[in-house]
């Protein structure tokens, strides 16, 4: 009996740990070249129902979009929304880090 209370007990957490991982589209940007371009990507990012959080970063020339719980949003979405702005996209993938943990990460490797 307390075997299988510790397993359900480890399983409860293991689920629950990737039941809270951040959903996040990031996406590699050409055409960015300044605080304005950033700004302008960034409100039509943050003006989507299904976002919780952005962060662009010219230099390593990401856009990371954080979703709400729950939330979805499609690579398609996100490429047509930049090029709509005038930017390419050269890369989308998916992403279990929240922005905060992304925008730590790009601005290790820029202090670099």
């Amino acid at each position: 009996m307390k075997k299988l209370l510790t397993i359900s007990v480890l399983s409860l957490a293991l689920f629950s740990q990737f039941a809270l991982a951040a959903q996040t589209v990031k996406a590699t940007v050409n055409g960015m070249v300044c605080a304005f371009c950033a700004q302008g990507i960034e409100k039509k990012m943050r003006a989507l129902s299904q976002t919780q959080d952005v962060y662009v970063n010219l230099k390593q020339r990401i856009v990371a979009v954080e979703l709400k719980d729950g939330q979805n949003l499609s690579f398609d979405t996100v490429k047509d929304l930049i090029k709509d702005a005038g930017y390419d996209v050269t890369g989308i993938e998916m992403s279990e880090h929240p922005v905060a943990h992304i925008k730590a990460d790009m601005e290790a490797k820029g202090a670099k």
